[in-house]
């Protein structure tokens, strides 16, 4: 590989722009020990999560079609919507964060599409064709029995795999008990979550049998961010061209050399392709691999381990931890948390609202000594895990009018996260006093587990007289 092909344009294309395959090797150091580890915990977690109960709910549930969400416990609707954007931010904030005080550690470490290629796919390449030169030597070989036989024991074992990661996805939105009932049962009667698997499958077969480094480079925003987040402070993997320069065969006189040897180590572990050596560069994803091949050479040549190391532009000596977008990311991400926190705190676990119904805004009642009535739907929700009972009154103040509450059930036992609907009228007389009273209070009394709790909701009569 010449130094022109790396510095000029992308390390994944050629002289005409076609698509380069990387065929990376495999660097053992302590980085790659420690990363596998992560890795085998991360895709252990994707794998369990769903299948984890919590107080008797899946531990993590988005249930879009009832709007109902579960988070380790925790269980928000539809209308807790605004708790999410807080979420949002969080993840985001963090994300900054973390950028800019190390770098790309998400991509290199956390990132699904480096855990799953990095720890399961590129070690089924290993497995069925072997090391990276016999996959090159395979590639670019002819057709034969082998190769043929090889990539189809490949191509299913992907499958398999793709599969498996795939249904558990949709465990997250469907519940491992609809996912089972979904798989014993005929693809005609769930063909929404069907074509949702077999449409996600094909775009990651895609994705880990061909794509791979490409969707790092061409597609992944974050990857465009970065430039944005990080400073000279930031960490990366750096090469220490005072060390390292000149190489070894870049100098007249072969035996004065700096420390690299020019081995192409550290290019041939890189899953997008580059050389760390021309700087620090956009497809770079800070996966440590090149730091580790290179100490595994250096260890062998007796010479300091580091040539290539975590470090800033700004060097380890000179780094800031505490500069201007540390302090505004971490403030922001504090008050993000501490919003989220209060808000869930102050969080209803009843929702509760009176709707007028439609047509004739009041009827009135000839002959009756309450002349005037009024029709509303009354809504209470129990977004709780037990069941209350409900007693439904008018405020005391309103007690001593000339007005009346009508419902067909009172007091109303809800169950855990049940709806209860019930048409409510009201009547009331000519003489009831709308000047000093223009908004009617329904009280709510709500037991649970022998503790009350006192809600109230106002909305308008409307009659002739108002």
């Amino acid at each position: 590989m010449s130094k022109e092909v790396i510095t000029k344009r992308l390390s994944t294309t050629d002289a005409k722009g076609a698509r380069v395959f990387v065929y990376a090797a495999r660097a053992k150091g302590y980085f790659n020990s420690l990363k596998n580890k992560i890795h085998f915990f991360l895709i252990l977690l994707f794998l369990a999560l769903p299948w984890i109960k919590i107080g008797g709910e899946q531990s993590l549930l988005l249930d879009i079609p009832n709007r109902r969400f579960n988070f380790f416990g925790l269980i928000l609707w539809a209308h807790d919507a605004p708790l999410f954007f807080f979420v949002l931010a969080i993840v985001v904030f963090a994300l900054a964060l973390a950028t800019t005080l190390w770098g790309r550690v998400w991509c290199g470490w956390a990132c699904p599409q480096t855990v799953f290629i990095d720890g399961i796919f590129r070690r089924i390449d290993e497995l069925i064709e072997g090391s990276y030169l016999k996959r090159i030597k395979s590639d670019r070989g002819p057709w034969d029995a082998q190769r043929v036989i090889k990539k189809l024991i490949k191509f299913t074992l992907y499958f398999l795999v793709t599969l498996i990661v795939t249904h558990s996805f949709l465990a997250y939105f469907v519940g491992t008990d609809n996912l089972m009932d979904m798989i014993l049962s005929s693809p005609t009667n769930n063909w929404f979550s069907f074509s949702f698997i077999v449409l996600t499958t094909s775009a990651l077969m895609f994705n880990f049998l061909w794509f791979r480094e490409q969707f790092c480079i061409i597609m992944c925003p974050y990857g465009r961010f970065q430039s944005i987040l990080m400073d000279e402070h930031s960490l990366a993997p750096f090469y220490d061209e005072k060390r390292g320069e000149p190489r070894k065969g870049l100098n007249k006189d072969k035996k004065d050399h700096a420390d690299c040897v020019n081995c192409y180590k550290c290019v041939t572990v890189c899953p997008t392709g580059i050389d760390i050596r021309n700087g620090l560069q956009m497809e770079c994803v800070a996966c440590t691999a090149c730091m580790d091949a290179c100490d595994s050479i250096m260890s062998k040549l007796n010479k300091p381990k580091g040539l290539i190391r975590y470090n800033s532009e700004a060097g380890l000596e000179n780094r800031k931890w505490y500069r201007p977008r540390v302090i505004v990311y971490g403030v922001s991400l504090l008050i993000a948390l501490l919003s989220l926190t209060f808000f869930l705190q102050d969080r209803n676990p009843y929702s509760l609202s009176v709707l007028r119904q439609k047509g004739a805004p009041f009827k009135e009642l000839k002959n009756e000594t309450l002349n005037y009535t009024n029709f509303f739907k009354l809504y209470i929700k129990n977004q709780s895990k037990k069941t209350v009972t409900v007693h439904i009154s008018l405020d005391q103040k309103y007690t001593t009018q000339n007005i009346q509450l009508i419902t067909p059930l009172n007091p109303v036992v809800i169950t855990a996260e049940d709806l209860f609907r019930a048409p409510i009228f009201i009547k009331f007389s000519k003489d009831y006093k709308f000047i000093n009273n223009p908004q009617l209070a329904l009280k709510f009394k709500i037991k649970s587990n022998n503790q009350y709790h006192i809600e109230t909701v106002r909305f308008s009569l409307l009659s002739p007289i108002n």
